[in-house]
């Protein structure tokens, strides 16, 4: 299954260069994810993902919290 992520310009350039010669986008992502705290990840792509619906998506978020304790 594949799915399609929008990307600024400049996010795109960065993340290009850390890519090794013949690896895909999603294995790049992945090496990364890998090799990080969740956290730091979290951290240093704060300010290069912009939201449609920044309300819906705290909502959602809430809503998930909120089934987990439950």
């Amino acid at each position: 299954m594949f799915k399609t992520i929008t990307i600024k310009k400049s996010v795109y350039d960065e993340l290009k260069g850390f890519k090794k010669e013949n690896e895909s986008f999603s294995e790049l992502l992945d090496r990364l994810i890998k090799s990080q705290n969740k956290n730091n990840i979290l951290m240093s792509l704060r300010g290069s993902i912009e939201f449609e619906d920044k309300k819906k998506l705290l909502k959602d978020v809430e809503k998930k919290r909120w089934e987990k304790r439950n």
